[in-house]
């Protein structure tokens, strides 16, 4: 019951930011790019349209989510935790997976 109001806030502000976000890169746009390259002026809603693909392409705006850099340092850790043996066999997997990336054996006559 205590978080109702949130139900009628988050919508009105989810547009507004949105809305703030597609003018920004709109004035940033209109601003640098036909000056500094000659490109066109954009619209709105084509900057709207850039806004999320460089969303889909690049990925978050931040917010809530895993904390990558502490997965990464977790990870991190196990592999040092890892006898070379459990090395060796993770690589094994990985390979089986995702197929051999090691370099040709050297001494070995490849077309040009």
């Amino acid at each position: 019951m205590k978080r109702k109001w949130i139900f009628f806030v988050a919508p009105p502000a989810i547009v507004i930011c949105v809305a703030l976000f597609g003018e920004i890169v709109k004035w940033l746009w209109n601003w640098l790019l036909p000056p500094l390259f000659g490109w066109h002026l954009i619209t709105f809603w084509q900057a709207l349209g850039l806004l999320t693909l460089c969303r889909i392409l690049f990925g978050g705006w931040g917010g809530p989510g895993p904390d990558r850099s502490k997965s990464r340092r977790k990870s991190g850790a196990e592999w040092e935790r890892m006898s070379p043996e459990e090395r060796e066999q993770f690589r094994q997997s990985f390979r089986g997976r995702c197929g051999n990336f090691e370099a040709p054996p050297t001494g070995t006559n490849q077309p040009a």
